[in-house]
C-alpha cells in the first residue's frame, strides 16, 4: 500500500495502515459494556437480527463454523449449540479483549467446549483452504480497513457448498425512517454511550461507520466479485440491517 492511501474511520480519513490500531482502540474502551449497549441502543432487537441469521444459516450437528470478529460471542454461542455434540465453531476476533469477555460468557453458558478462539484478522485468516461449512460475520464487516480483502479470506476457508452470513447494518429505504434513524444515530446514540459506557466518542464512530459501509447492491458486487459464486440479501426492518449470503460451488 501507499504510504498516501487514506481509508474511512467513521467520517474522518485516516492513514490506511492505522484504521486497525483506530479500531481496536474503540473496542477496548467498549468491551465490557459492549453487550449492555447493543441490547440498549437496538431495543434489544439486535437479538432478532442474530437469531434470524443463525436460523438462516442451517448449521447442523458435526459442522464447522467460523464466526469472524465474533467479539463477546452472542453468534458464536447460538452455533456452538447447533453443532454440538461433535462439531467446533471457531470464534476469531482482532482484539482480544472482545474474545476475552466472549470466552468468558462462553464459559458460563456452558458451551465453550465446542468452541475455539483465535486472535485473527479478517483481512488474512489463519486457516487452510476449503475447511469450514459456514462463516459467519454480525456488525463487523464495516470495521474491517479492506473488505474486498475480508471477503476473498471468507470465500477461500469455505468448504465447497458453504456458505458466508454476513449480518450488518445498512440503508434504511424511505425518507421519513431515514430522518429519524439519522436523528437518533447522531444526537441519542453518542448521549446514550457517554451515559452508560462512559464513551461518546466511540459510540459516535460507531454511528457514523455505519453511514460509510456499502449499500445493499454494492455489498452483493463485492462479494460476487470476491469469489462468491451466488450472492443475495434480505433487509430486516426496512434495511436498517441486511443479512448478506453467499455460496462457494
Amino acid at each position: 500500500m501507499g504510504t498516501n492511501k487514506t481509508v474511512d474511520f467513521g467520517f474522518k480519513e485516516v492513514p490506511w495502515e492505522e484504521k486497525v490500531k483506530h479500531v481496536k482502540s474503540v473496542f477496548d474502551a467498549v468491551a465490557d459494556k459492549y453487550d449492555l449497549m447493543n441490547d440498549v441502543m437496538s431495543f434489544g432487537i439486535h437479538r432478532l437480527w442474530k437469531r434470524f441469521a443463525v436460523e438462516t444459516a442451517g448449521v447442523r450437528p458435526g459442522m464447522r463454523v467460523l464466526d469472524v470478529a465474533g467479539g463477546t460471542g452472542d453468534l458464536t454461542k447460538a452455533l456452538a449449540r447447533r453443532v454440538a455434540p461433535n462439531g467446533e465453531v471457531v470464534l476469531a476476533d482482532i482484539n482480544e479483549n472482545m474474545v476475552n469477555v466472549g470466552r468468558r460468557r462462553l464459559v458460563d453458558a456452558g458451551v465453550a467446549q465446542w468452541v475455539d478462539f483465535a486472535i485473527a484478522n479478517a483481512e488474512q485468516l489463519p486457516f487452510e483452504e476449503d475447511c469450514f461449512d459456514r462463516v459467519t460475520i454480525a456488525f463487523g464487516l464495516r470495521n474491517v480497513t479492506d473488505k474486498a480483502a475480508a471477503l476473498r479470506e471468507m470465500a477461500r476457508v469455505l468448504k465447497p457448498g458453504g456458505q458466508v452470513l454476513i449480518l450488518e447494518f445498512s440503508q434504511v429505504e424511505g425518507e421519513l425512517l431515514r430522518k429519524a434513524y439519522d436523528f437518533y444515530s447522531f444526537h441519542i446514540l453518542p448521549r446514550m454511550g457517554k451515559v452508560i459506557a462512559k464513551d461518546e466518542d466511540s459510540y459516535r464512530y460507531l454511528a457514523e461507520s455505519i453511514r460509510k459501509h456499502p449499500s445493499q447492491q454494492a455489498l452483493k458486487e463485492m462479494m460476487l466479485e470476491a469469489g462468491f459464486d451466488r450472492a443475495e440479501y434480505t433487509n430486516l426492518n426496512q434495511g436498517i440491517v441486511a443479512l448478506h449470503r453467499g455460496w462457494v460451488f
